[in-house]
């Protein structure tokens, strides 16, 4: 049980400092208004969050790419 729990403590520290910070330009956006629709849509509202979620992102970086 010791060994198991230290493991997995070891993991988790492992892991949490390879984390680096995403950039989510436009997800967040997409993401919402992709929830909304993807639950009126059938009630899909994680789908539609992840959906719009790449969406908002590509659209974002494509506007930035215009500028």
């Amino acid at each position: 049980m010791t060994r198991t729990l230290l493991a997995g403590a070891l993991g988790f520290w492992l892991l949490l400092g390879g984390a680096t910070a995403a950039d989510a330009r436009g997800c967040l956006k997409g993401a919402v208004v992709g929830g909304v629709a993807g639950h009126f849509a059938g009630h899909h509202a994680l789908a539609g969050a992840a959906a719009g979620c790449v969406i908002g992102h590509h659209m974002a970086h494509r506007h930035d790419r215009h500028r």
